[in-house]
């Protein structure tokens, strides 16, 4: 199970970020899924796809390379590098056609094939200011 665990976490990364195939959140992510990331906690998938959209509408060549996975149970930990151009406006911020790369990791609890719980940590903070200096 820690396997396919393993790869769901990689396929939502792929799936969600690269190919843009927003299905990928109803076929991994648990209705009742909580979220935690830099500036509050993300409930359901309702919640998800609006952060998702800000972000891509931020970012619309984002671009997401997982670097190295762990796997313990029912828990996968993803660290990942990412980049893009800012280049829409949105996130609070007017488009400022700079390049970002950042470094974060993602930590994952799946139950049943699903993804019940996820926590981002990367420092979001760190690249808003960088867009407006």
């Amino acid at each position: 199970m820690s396997e396919l665990n393993r790869a769901r976490a990689i396929q939502w990364m792929e799936d969600n970020w690269n190919n843009r195939r927003e299905e990928v959140i109803n076929e991994l992510m648990h209705p009742a899924c909580v979220g935690r990331i830099e500036g509050g906690e993300i409930k359901g998938r309702e919640e998800w796809r609006q952060v998702r959209k800000e972000l891509l509408t931020a970012f619309p060549d984002l671009k997401m390379e997982v670097e190295q996975s762990v796997v313990e149970g029912d828990t996968v930990v993803l660290r990942w590098r990412v980049n893009g151009t800012h280049d829409g406006d949105a996130m609070g911020l007017k488009r400022s056609g700079r390049k970002f790369e950042a470094v974060g990791s993602t930590w994952m609890k799946f139950a049943d094939g699903k993804m019940v719980w996820g926590c981002d940590t990367w420092n979001q903070g760190a690249l808003m200011t960088s867009l407006v200096a």
